[in-house]
């Protein structure tokens, strides 16, 4: 019997493609697992009228962690679901697996590493570091969501001010939820020998949620006195990500600021081809990259699967193979400072499963 159960989720679009990759270095890696297909994404919405069947829920509790390729968003609100023809006549507006996925096992940490590799054509400057830790759970995610608002809402102070014809989407963070996610990022400061802790928010306008969130990391921040404390306006902040990238080297954020950050702090070490995730929870993770299902690129594996790789070397650290995440890491970094196997988005024309194969061969 297999060491691990692990759950895998292609998903949609390049979602197999690049889990196809991820097999090869696993599979070199030779961890002892036993890899379980699951069936989610788009397809399963339109032929089931569910994105995230049941039987699927089932299958990643009976694992040990999940795997997960890809998914297709579509502007699937309540507002607008007259737009995609699949949505009308089944009683159910689509909503993003993957977020489901995250409050169901209480997902709460998504913890986004961009670090410029040597040698990347793609950096944005050599060197860069950073770690975002995104809440995963809460915030403008939370799916709670009124379109039309009910008549007893109006009831509420400082409803007055809403049109009767508005939609509405709340922001919902907790003093659990805020406090959970800065703890993680200070603990992983401290454990990486990591110099200082920002916190993203926009708490001088969103008053409530935001202050709620930054009043916490001002707790927190005082049981680690070796760390240095610093706060930034998330709309400042991708300014300065940009100017002055190195002053920055880990990042915790609200759920939607994780989101947007995450994706420029990715696009600074090379792009969404480099950008991966981890999910994780206290009982449960699944670990992905950023980028989208690339519809028009599904089956050909042209795509960069290095995000997915990196994905993977964070699963491996999850599972306690910390000397596997390592032997991975610097299979990737070689392969990238040596570049002689590049994918399309690296100005080369190695396909998915070369680039897959290449780290593999460095791996010892």
């Amino acid at each position: 019997m297999a060491k691990y159960r692990i759950a895998w989720l292609p998903g949609d679009g390049i979602g197999k493609d690049v889990l196809d990759a991820a097999k090869i270095v696993l599979a070199k890696i030779g961890l002892d697992a036993e890899y379980l297909p699951g069936d989610i994404g788009w397809e399963f919405w339109c032929t089931e009228g569910d994105p995230l069947p049941k039987r699927t829920i089932q299958l990643m509790k009976d694992t040990d962690c999940a795997m997960f390729g890809a998914i297709t968003s579509k502007p699937s609100t309540i507002a607008n679901s007259e737009l995609i023809p699949e949505l009308q006549n089944k009683g159910y507006v689509y909503r993003s697996p993957i977020v489901r996925i995250r409050q169901k096992f209480d997902l709460y940490i998504c913890k986004r590493p961009c670090r410029a590799y040597p040698g990347n054509p793609l950096n944005y400057k050599e060197g860069i570091d950073i770690v975002v830790f995104r809440e995963n759970t809460e915030g403008l995610y939370a799916g709670v969501e009124f379109f039309p608002i009910p008549d007893e809402m109006f009831n509420i102070k400082g409803m007055e001010k809403v049109p009767k014809d508005a939609a509405i989407s709340l922001k919902v963070n907790t003093p659990k939820g805020c406090a959970r996610i800065i703890k993680t990022a200070f603990e992983f400061a401290r454990a990486n020998n990591r110099k200082k802790v920002t916190c993203v928010h926009k708490a001088n306008v969103v008053r409530a949620t935001d202050g709620l969130f930054l009043k916490k990391f001002n707790e927190i921040a005082k049981d680690y006195p070796e760390i240095e404390p610093d706060n930034a306006n998330v709309d400042s902040l991708c300014q300065w990500l940009l100017k002055r990238p190195f002053n920055y080297d880990v990042l915790v954020a609200p759920n939607l600021y994780g989101d947007i950050i995450s994706d420029l702090c990715a696009q600074m070490v090379g792009g969404l081809g480099f950008g991966a995730s981890a999910n994780i929870g206290d009982d449960y993770a699944l670990f992905e990259p950023t980028h989208g299902s690339a519809p028009k690129y599904a089956g050909q594996y042209k795509v960069n699967p290095i995000a997915t790789i990196i994905a993977s070397r964070m699963m491996l650290e999850y599972l306690g193979e910390v000397d596997a995440a390592r032997s991975l890491e610097k299979a990737v970094e070689e392969v990238i400072k040596e570049g002689r196997v590049r994918t399309y988005d690296m100005g080369g024309n190695a396909t998915t499963l070369e680039m897959a194969q290449a780290i593999a061969d460095k791996i010892s």
